[in-house]
C-alpha cells in the first residue's frame, strides 16, 4: 500500500503540472489585472506601461508562467506612482510555496486572502455534506428495502423533481419561503444574506440560523442523486448470494443490512464522495453569491471579475491539489471497504 500510495502522488505531480499549465494560460486570457489596480480612476498611459513592465506582463506568457512558478528577482511594484514601493505579484512561485500577492488586495499574501475565507467555506460545505451523505442513507436504504412501495414511488417522485432544479432556483424558492412568507405570516423566519446579524455578533447561534438556508439549498440537489444511487447499489447488491446466505444462517437482519450489504454497496458513494469533497477548498460558488456567505466561491468569483490572477490561480491549484489527494484517500477505502482490492501483489 505504501509504495501504491508514493506512486500515485509521483504520478500526480506531471499531472499538477499540466493542469498549472491550462489554468494559467486560460486566466491570462481572461482580462486586463492594470485595468483593476486604479480603482475607479483610470490610468494614465504612463502609468499602465510602468505597471506592465514592473508586474511582468510584458514579457511572453511562458516566461510569466516560469515566473509565476518559479519566482523571479523583482519584490516591489510602484502602483500609485508615487514613489513607494509596495509588494505585488509573485515573489518566490509556488514550487517555494508561495502563492505571491493579491492585485486586489495591495502587499496582501494569497494564502492569506484564501486562509480569511476558507474556514467559512468549510463550514458550510462540511455541514452540507454531513447532511447530504446521512440522510440520503437513511432514504436510500429505507427506499431499498420498501421497493416500489407508496413510499419508494412518492420519495422518487420528490427526488427527480429536485435533481432537475437548478440550485439558484433552490436558493431563490427557499429565501422567499422561509424569510419572506414567513415573515409576513407572522412565523419565525430565517435569516437570508450573510453569516451573522452585525448588531449582535458573531455568535454560534447568528452562525447556526445564518447556514440554515445555505445548507438546505446545496444539499436539496445534492440529496436526490446520493440517494438514488445508494437505492440502486443496495437493491443490486441485496440480491446476491452471499446476502442470501447470511440470512440463511441466521444472522440478524440489521448485521446483514449494516455488515454485509451496505459495506460493498457503499463503494459508488465513496466515489461520489471523493470526487466532491475536493471542491469544498472552492466553496459553492452560486450559492454563496445567492446568500452573500463570505467563503472561498464568492471569493473567486470577485477576482476573476477583477482579473487577480494570483488569487484565482491559488484558488484553482489548491483545488486540483486537493482532487489527487482525496483520489489517493478514496482508492484506499476502496481497499478496506472491499478486501477483493488490492493495489499491489
Amino acid at each position: 500500500m505504501t509504495r501504491y500510495i508514493l506512486r500515485r502522488f509521483l504520478q500526480g505531480i506531471p499531472l499538477l503540472f499540466i493542469i498549472s499549465i491550462v489554468l494559467f494560460v486560460l486566466m491570462m486570457n481572461m482580462g486586463d489585472p492594470i485595468a483593476t489596480m486604479g480603482g475607479r480612476t483610470l490610468l494614465r498611459p504612463e502609468d499602465r506601461l510602468r505597471l506592465t513592465r514592473q508586474l511582468g506582463l510584458d514579457k511572453p506568457i511562458y516566461i510569466q508562467y516560469i515566473y509565476w512558478l518559479v519566482g523571479n528577482d523583482w519584490t516591489k511594484v510602484d502602483m500609485d506612482g508615487d514613489g513607494i514601493a509596495e509588494s505585488a505579484g509573485t515573489r518566490h512561485g509556488i514550487l517555494r510555496g508561495d502563492f505571491g500577492t493579491s492585485l486586489v488586495k495591495r502587499g496582501v499574501p494569497v494564502l492569506q486572502v484564501i486562509g480569511e475565507r476558507l474556514p467559512n467555506t468549510l463550514l458550510l460545505m462540511i455541514a452540507s455534506e454531513i447532511v447530504v451523505v446521512v440522510g440520503a442513507l437513511l432514504v436510500g436504504i429505507y427506499s431499498a428495502l420498501r421497493q416500489y412501495s407508496t413510499f419508494d414511488h412518492f420519495i422518487t417522485a420528490i427526488l427527480f423533481i429536485g435533481y432537475s432544479m437548478p440550485i439558484f432556483f433552490v436558493g431563490l424558492l427557499s429565501m422567499y419561503i422561509f424569510s419572506v412568507l414567513f415573515k409576513r405570516w407572522g412565523l419565525p423566519y430565517l435569516p437570508t444574506v450573510g453569516m451573522f446579524d452585525p448588531t449582535v455578533g458573531e455568535t454560534f447561534g447568528q452562525v447556526a440560523m445564518h447556514m440554515i438556508l445555505p445548507v438546505l439549498t446545496m444539499s436539496f440537489v445534492s440529496f436526490a442523486s446520493y440517494s438514488r444511487y445508494i437505492r440502486s447499489t443496495m437493491l443490486e447488491v441485496m440480491s446476491q448470494d452471499y446476502i442470501r446466505t447470511a440470512k440463511s444462517k441466521g444472522l440478524p437482519r440489521l448485521t446483514v443490512l449494516l455488515i454485509h450489504a451496505l459495506k460493498n454497496a457503499s463503494l459508488p458513494i465513496v466515489t461520489i464522495v471523493g470526487l466532491d469533497l475536493p471542491f469544498l477548498l472552492g466553496g459553492a460558488v452560486v450559492t454563496e453569491r445567492i446568500f452573500a456567505w463570505p467563503g472561498t466561491g464568492r471569493l473567486f468569483l470577485d477576482h476573476v471579475a477583477r482579473s487577480d490572477l494570483p488569487v484565482v490561480m491559488g484558488i484553482l491549484m489548491l483545488i486540483a491539489l486537493a482532487v489527487v489527494i482525496f483520489q489517493i484517500i478514496t482508492d484506499i477505502v476502496y481497499a478496506w471497504l472491499d478486501p477483493r482490492i488490492r493495489f499491489e501483489a
